[in-house]
């Protein structure tokens, strides 16, 4: 592996670590910068749990995170570099969002796919699969 790709997986390891901390302190603006323009996000296995677009991923997060306390965590990353501005990656993942209505935990992986623009890597595409989901209702 050439030291241009060794720095290439560690950006794309930055790029995920930012992702989790913007989304947990709720820095919407700067959680859009981890996006290509036109990404797309998809949370479950409905087609009705996808998000496309940066916009639309930014809105439809934050909107549904608005009054919650969430903690989420990326672990044991395994990137491939498919060519010099494209790359997979998956991570196995812990997530706990302290909603008003429920507490979750969640367990799974993020399957990602990333695009270099103009020297950055972005996340142009994100699919949560969950192993396992506890949710407790708080009402």
């Amino acid at each position: 592996m050439s030291p241009e790709q060794v720095a290439d997986i560690e950006a794309i390891k930055q790029l995920k670590a930012r992702y989790f901390r913007l989304m947990d302190t709720k820095r919407w603006d700067e959680w859009a910068g981890v996006f290509t323009k036109d990404a797309r996000l998809r949370w479950g296995p409905s087609d009705a749990e996808v998000a496309e677009g940066r916009d639309t991923i930014v809105r439809n997060v934050s909107g549904f995170l608005k009054d919650s306390v969430t903690c989420h965590h990326g672990h044991m990353p395994e990137i491939e570099l498919v060519d010099d501005t494209h790359a997979t990656g998956v991570w196995a993942m812990f997530d706990l969002v302290d909603h008003p209505d429920f507490l979750l935990q969640g367990f799974g992986h993020y399957h990602e796919d990333y695009l270099k623009e103009v020297g950055e890597w972005r996340i142009q595409s994100t699919h949560l699969t969950r192993l396992r989901e506890e949710r407790t209702p708080k009402r």
